[in-house]
């Protein structure tokens, strides 16, 4: 069991290391995504700098580097405490796409990578915080506003969705705890400018204003 932790987490933090905007910078328009735009290599930046379908093709990647591990190598290693490896599993591709080896140890914030994680273990929880974020973007247009209601909902949306009586059910929601307290910490930045009144809103075009 100890072999298949260790190779599984070794294997989700390298696909959630994978560095997907700054690849799709260097290699769509030759640029360093961390030099433009707000610098974060995420999505939305993505999207403000380069256009729809670039950050279309992130997103899905980024989101895939969650899912991939998480819904396929607990069946491949046998499936050692299922609820647990998965949740070990997805805490390392999350980790792997916020401190990617591959570019100094920054990434992006982890959303998309966490929603792919959440997606493969319980899609009816991702799918009400998916609900939370598309309503407060399309009120607000500010990316880390529904972010931050998505990630803060998880937890909850866990709670109604899964069986109680589930074998690690304890153990998935403080995984949705510790992916909500994630998400806070890396937009502690966003966070500070919203508390300012600095936040920029992201446009119809993907442009912010």
């Amino acid at each position: 069991m100890f072999v298949s932790y260790f190779a599984g987490a070794a294997v989700a933090f390298i696909a959630g290391a994978l560095p997907t905007s700054y690849l799709a910078g260097r290699v769509l328009r030759g640029i360093d995504l961390r030099r433009h735009g707000s610098g974060n290599l995420g999505a939305t930046n993505v999207l403000r700098v380069m256009g729809t379908l670039p950050a279309l093709l992130v997103l899905a990647v980024d989101v895939l580097k969650g899912f991939a591990p998480v819904f396929w190598l607990p069946s491949l290693a046998g499936g050692p405490g299922v609820i647990m490896f998965q949740c070990v599993l997805g805490l390392c591709a999350v980790a792997g796409h916020v401190f990617s080896p591959f570019i100094g140890f920054k990434g992006g914030k982890g959303v998309a990578t966490g929603a792919g994680v959440v997606l493969a273990i319980s899609p009816a929880a991702i799918g009400i915080c998916m609900l939370v974020w598309a309503l407060l973007f399309a009120a607000l247009r500010i990316v880390s506003v529904a972010s931050l209601a998505a990630a803060l909902t998880l937890p909850l949306a866990i709670f109604i969705t899964v069986d109680r009586t589930t074998a690690g059910f304890g153990t998935l929601q403080t995984f949705g705890l510790l992916v909500a307290g994630g998400v806070f910490i890396t937009h502690r930045a966003n966070i500070g400018r919203l508390v300012r009144g600095e936040e920029k809103r992201l446009s119809r075009g993907g442009g912010s204003k």
